[in-house]
């Protein structure tokens, strides 16, 4: 098996309010919760997974929500500034009629790379785009009462890095990633992977005097790119140490194994492998119905239970 990253894996991001969170994403913007756990490292804080049917890599949006007392982020260099979701295309007119309905802040519909795309912002700030991809999509969208396939989204499209310089992670996507650069706009410059077909485009956007981000509310918090399995991780982890970047050991995630590091603009980057997926403790059916502890936390269910607000 070729020692290969297959596009995004998750974007992880920072929310406020656990329950507006949850009717956001799961409600008005459609997507299927697939998971409800705990801050691994913070069990008193919800940790959402939001996907398609089964939770596949390249469409799994998390995130943690700490409650309205946490610090608002500020977008900047350094950071993950924009997520774009891919949707069908003809769809943007229904999705603009619904943000209306719902008082979702949006721009007008303009066109990037060649693509249509509609810019929104969620309840906590957080920047994203629904993109009408010239290439087909294939992947099977969730749908809900309100929201039928022919207008909701397939799962990520892109992720959009602002960085001051974009040269050392451009190094770091084309010569340990594998990427390729394969369009550039003014200060855009989009880089992709022809190892998977979807979910496999980052976008680096240079602004050389642009003020450094803040991580914290309404931004996102880490960027996971895909791997088969732990042996492969692994390999990376190697490449990745032998560069300095101070990367971490393999982190058991429940649902995949993980490693991490800073990559040199600024940005926390994940690898996470596909093993050994969110199926394990529920069945596709019953996906997101119950919360999941980690083995570690299973004695302080009770008292966990107890601290959490209750969402639905």
């Amino acid at each position: 098996m070729e020692n290969k990253i297959l596009g995004i894996h998750h974007i992880t991001a920072i929310a406020g309010d656990a329950k507006g969170n949850f009717n956001f994403y799961s409600k008005i913007l459609g997507l299927r919760f697939i998971k409800k756990t705990v801050n691994f490292d913070d069990p008193g804080t919800y940790h959402f997974y939001f996907g398609d049917e089964i939770g596949s890599a390249g469409t799994i949006l998390t995130f943690f929500p700490w409650g309205g007392g946490i610090q608002q982020g500020r977008k900047g260099s350094g950071m993950a500034t924009e997520i774009g979701y891919s949707v069908p295309a003809g769809s943007l007119d229904f999705w603009i009629k619904r943000f209306e309905e719902h008082n979702v802040i949006y721009n007008k519909p303009a066109i990037k790379f060649g693509e249509k795309y509609l810019t929104f912002l969620d309840p906590d700030g957080l920047k994203l785009e629904l993109i009408e991809s010239k290439t087909t999509d294939e992947r099977k969208a969730w749908e809900t009462e309100d929201i039928k396939k022919t207008v909701a989204t397939k799962g990520f499209h892109n992720i959009t890095l602002t960085l001051n310089d974009i040269k050392a992670t451009a190094t770091i996507l084309t010569e340990v990633f594998g990427y390729k650069l394969i369009d550039r706009e003014v200060n855009r410059y989009r880089y992709a992977t022809n190892e998977v077909e979807n979910a496999a485009i980052v976008d680096l956007a240079e602004l050389p005097e642009e003020k450094r981000g803040h991580v914290a509310n309404g931004s996102v918090h880490h960027v996971a790119f895909r791997v088969k399995n732990d042996e492969i991780l692994m390999h990376f982890r190697k490449i990745i140490d032998a560069l300095g970047l101070g990367v971490t050991p393999q982190i058991d995630r429940q649902y995949f194994h993980s490693l991490y590091f800073r990559e040199p603009g600024g940005v926390l980057f994940e690898i996470a492998t596909e093993n050994p997926g969110f199926t394990i403790d529920e069945t596709i059916e019953n996906l997101g119905k119950e919360l999941k502890l980690p083995p570690q936390y299973e004695t302080r269910r009770e008292q966990i239970e107890s601290s959490l607000v209750i969402i639905n």
